[in-house]
């Protein structure tokens, strides 16, 4: 008796013993048959920005290539950071992801309360970046980017800055170079760099802060004139808008860019399988010539390059958080 029981031991152990290879063998036959049904892509930005026109594009690309219809669903609320809650509770396989620009991932939650950190996903890939740009009204007294920096010195607390959220990347980053000359400026938050750019036209600020995507229509109609960039470099597209290293402030460059991020606990296969995808979509020439039509530098990165990037930004900007004593608030 004892011998046979335990015979049946060592046979329960050894079952036991086999459990796990087979699971991985299942998940790794599932990934490989991934995707098997539509993948929703959740962009934490409104219509019509540079955000979604970049992902409504990649997803007409990797559709191709993933042989599965690929479904933009924008979620705008709270600065972006709805959409990336959103997507870090779906389930980890796959089949809800985001493409966002680097805000609700790097600097809203150093300022607010939300759900998520850079545990919560894993990212996929980036395509590239492009500066932020400062943009006033044909009447505003200043035409250069020194000029612009001098009036709002001259007058502390006076002129407004519409900015696309509380906290935000531009908030931080325009921030970062006023401490830096001694300007004092309102920020208004809007929903997006569209809706910034209307609410500038409208007079409701007296300088825009966005994306360059959003006020090129805007600038080739001569009703705003963009004069400084958040970037150490100029841009060809906005050739009277100067960057920050012929002001001496290359150091405060601030610049928007772009990633894919699935759910944490996502396989390592589907991870692979999106990153080849959404890579390959991104390298096109037809991909490469919208974003620089929107004013975009192409540079693509891998899930690893891209994870690093945002965990280096998440340290720098913790810096001017401290510094301007923004108090980390509940997410609405």
């Amino acid at each position: 008796m004892p011998r046979r029981l335990s015979r049946v031991r060592a046979a329960l152990a050894a079952l036991v013993g086999l459990v796990p290879p087979v699971l991985a063998a299942t998940a790794a036959r599932a990934a490989g048959s991934y995707p098997v049904k539509p993948i929703v892509i959740v962009v934490p930005a409104p219509r019509g920005g540079g955000t979604d026109v970049f992902a409504r594009a990649l997803a007409t690309l990797a559709e191709e290539d993933l042989k599965q219809t690929l479904i933009v669903d924008n979620r705008p609320r709270n600065g972006g950071t709805d959409g990336i809650a959103r997507t870090v509770a779906a389930p980890p396989d796959g089949y809800t992801v985001a493409f966002t620009w680097n805000s609700p991932l790097t600097a809203a939650p150093l300022a607010s309360a939300v759900p998520y950190g850079p545990e919560s996903y894993q990212p996929v890939m980036s395509v590239g970046y492009s500066s932020y740009v400062l943009c006033v009204r044909p009447d505003f007294p200043a035409d250069s980017a020194r000029g612009l920096l001098d009036a709002l010195k001259a007058r502390p607390g006076a002129y407004s800055l519409g900015n696309d959220g509380m906290g935000g990347i531009l908030h931080l980053g325009t921030e970062r170079i006023f401490r830096a000359v001694g300007a004092q400026v309102r920020p208004v938050p809007f929903v997006g760099a569209v809706d910034t750019a209307r609410s500038f036209l409208a007079g409701q600020v007296d300088v825009y802060g966005g994306s360059l995507s959003a006020i090129l229509p805007h600038l080739r109609e001569k009703r705003a004139r963009c004069l400084m960039l958040t970037s150490a470099s100029d841009n060809a597209v906005m050739p009277e808008a100067q960057g920050l290293a012929h002001l001496g402030l290359g150091e405060a460059e601030t610049v928007l860019w772009w990633s894919l991020i699935a759910p944490a606990g996502t396989p390592p296969e589907v991870i692979g399988r999106l990153e080849e995808a959404f890579l390959r979509a991104a390298a096109t020439p037809r991909f490469k010539d919208l974003m620089t039509a929107q004013g975009a530098v192409h540079r693509l990165r891998g899930s690893r390059e891209t994870s690093a990037a945002i965990r280096r930004e998440i340290d720098s900007l913790g810096g001017i958080v401290q510094a301007i004593g923004l108090q980390r608030t509940a997410s609405r």
